[in-house]
């Protein structure tokens, strides 16, 4: 009887069965040298890169909150409400209005442009009584009577409070020198910006502030001013006349 050679009729086989063999002697020995590898890590404390390690992990979140509420306190305790929102807001919009009115009577002699000057005389209508209405509500609440100067706020705390868009000494003298339509489009750049404060002044009493006729004076400040900074923006961009 002919001997049958395997492997020349299944050379393929043949040599993935060598291979098995192998594979089976070597995989003890792998193992082996794992375990050891592996006895060896698990005394090592160190972290690996990338991995949740529990509390580890769970206190910097902790901390990270902890920091944002912390921020979030500070802010909310700087800034003024209830009553102390509503003078806040009174003795600091009267030298915003004064500003508003000396901006206002600037047109007249510097500008022939008729719908700046009837904006202009629409302001210092709209803005006087609101100043003498500020200083009753303030005497209503107890408080001195406001100060048109800006440097006599300097010294008060109104945390964090601000005068939004009122203009420098600088910019006073700038204007005034103008004349014709450097005035004009100085004038209405200049009051867009200022009414924009004014209005973001209002906005922050309706938030915070607690007295109703404060709060309405506000919701009349931001109707009056916004439909103001509508008709300047108009103007300030048509083309020369």
């Amino acid at each position: 009887m002919s001997t049958t050679c395997f492997a020349c009729i299944y050379p393929a086989a043949h040599s993935r069965k060598e291979n098995f063999v192998k594979i089976r002697t070597v995989m003890p020995a792998l193992a082996l040298t794992s375990a050891l590898v592996l006895a060896g890590c698990g005394d090592d404390d160190a972290p690996m890169p990338g991995m949740d390690m529990g509390s580890g992990s769970t206190s910097s979140p902790t901390s990270s909150s902890s920091a944002t509420e912390g921020g979030d306190n500070e802010h909310s305790q700087d800034t003024p409400t209830g009553e102390a929102a509503d003078v806040m807001f009174l003795q600091m919009m009267y030298p915003h209005h004064a500003q508003a009115t000396e901006m206002a009577a600037l047109a007249q002699g510097r500008t022939d442009n008729q719908a700046v000057l009837d904006l202009a005389t629409q302001i210092e209508q709209a803005q006087g009584p609101e100043m003498e209405e500020m200083a009753q509500l303030l005497e209503s609440l107890g408080e001195p009577a406001p100060s048109a100067d800006m440097s006599a706020m300097e010294g008060m705390d109104h945390g964090s409070g601000s005068m939004s868009g009122m203009m420098d000494e600088e910019d006073m003298t700038t204007l005034e020198a103008a004349s014709g339509r450097e005035f004009d489009q100085m004038w209405l750049s200049m009051m867009i910006e200022h009414h924009t404060g004014a209005v973001e002044m209002a906005r922050t009493e309706l938030e915070n502030g607690a007295d109703p006729q404060v709060k309405q004076l506000a919701t009349e400040i931001i109707e009056g001013q916004e439909a103001e900074i509508t008709t300047m923006t108009e103007l300030v961009n048509q083309p020369p006349r």
